[in-house]
């Protein structure tokens, strides 16, 4: 079941017969009365709370097939249904023929260099041309690999825009081995990013329980380590290259949380260069002058994404046992624009002499 309640144009429906299930929750036996909009914001975790009640208010939300309002409060062993005027969209997955990067193949996996702008896997707003559909088209032809089958697939995941790589398991048994390799920490992932401000030392380690923002459910924040709430992550970093205004650093997971490294950084107040969703595509280092301005817009042009590139993956083979490192290249949207940041700053020491 989808976890994200999309509704552009709501519409009250008198005909009950029209409207289709999208969803179904059941209530805890030790749950305390709580207003549903609460309770199905903290259940759906890309649902706001806003979209929640104007769900409600269109009577699209049901507690025992009867649609309740926004401040109904659940209680135990309440069953919740979304209820819409439209048919759940067809979740299976097609295959697709859209060219793939492929790094590294065998009868067990794939390592493939995923470009930014791709979705990974389908969801609201992009069922198709995701890497998961493209991967479906290149094993068309292999009768024991169903794109469909959660025990075959994606090992890990990285954001759409995003660039680098990822492993995809042709089997269950090196899907299972892998992701344990994940679950205990023991592969091998560095990130390069461009970051916003002149970055402090040389290198340091970022501790932080990675958690919904309550603000913007899209968004992740970081909480105290010792938090009861979120879940522990911590990002090595070390830097790359000065740029005065930013820095070229390279992330090592040690961890693997929804924007994790993106998150980290802001955290510590070096935001991702261009990442609109957690404030990189604002100038927030350097002076305000028209010309500086127009450089970084132009920077902004050359990648119009967050500056974040999954360059080296390691991992054991889960059937040789060997050790795979591989490694690829920054993309040009990336390199194009670090090459104007160091044209920039090195411009600016031989006019300024230093920052």
């Amino acid at each position: 079941m989808t976890d994200v309640i999309e509704l552009n144009e709501i519409e009250v429906l008198d005909d009950a017969d029209a409207l289709y299930e999208h969803l179904r929750l059941v209530v805890d036996k030790g749950q305390e009365p709580l207003r549903i909009d609460r309770y199905m914001t903290e259940k759906l975790q890309h649902s706001t709370r806003n979209r929640i009640q104007k769900a409600a208010d269109a009577g699209f939300i049901h507690v025992n097939d009867r649609p309740v309002k926004s401040n109904y409060k659940v209680k135990p062993l309440d069953v919740i249904t979304l209820m819409l005027d439209r048919p759940r969209h067809d979740t299976s997955i097609l295959p697709e023929d859209i060219p793939l990067d492929i790094v590294y193949e065998d009868g067990s996996l794939m390592v493939i260099n995923k470009p930014a702008g791709m979705v990974v896997h389908p969801g609201v707003g992009n069922f198709t041309g995701t890497l998961v559909n493209a991967v479906a088209w290149h094993m068309r032809d292999v009768k024991e690999f169903d794109p469909n089958d959660p025990e075959v697939g994606l090992v890990h995941r990285i954001d759409k825009d995003t660039s680098g790589l990822i492993v995809v398991a042709k089997t269950p048994d090196a899907k299972s081995d892998l992701g344990v390799q994940f679950f205990n920490k023991t592969t091998r992932r560095t990130y390069q990013a461009l970051v916003w401000g002149n970055v402090t030392g040389e290198n340091g380690r970022i501790e932080g329980n990675i958690s919904r923002d309550p603000k913007d459910r899209l968004r992740m924040t970081v909480l105290p380590p010792d938090s009861e709430l979120g879940k522990p992550a911590v990002t090595h970093y070390r830097v790359l290259e000065r740029f005065g205004y930013t820095t070229l650093v390279e992330c090592r997971l040690e961890t693997g949380r929804t924007h994790q490294i993106r998150a980290h950084m802001r955290h510590i107040g070096h935001p991702l260069f261009a990442d609109e969703r957690y404030g990189g595509m604002e100038i927030l280092r350097g002076n305000r002058s028209s010309s500086y301005k127009a450089f970084v817009q132009n920077c902004l042009k050359l990648c119009g994404r967050q500056a974040l590139h999954a360059q080296t993956l390691g991992f054991r083979h889960p059937v040789t046992r060997e050790e795979m490192d591989f490694s690829v290249p920054m993309p040009d949207d990336m390199l194009l624009m670090i090459e104007k940041w160091r044209a920039f700053i090195k411009g600016y020491e031989y006019k300024n002499m230093e920052l």
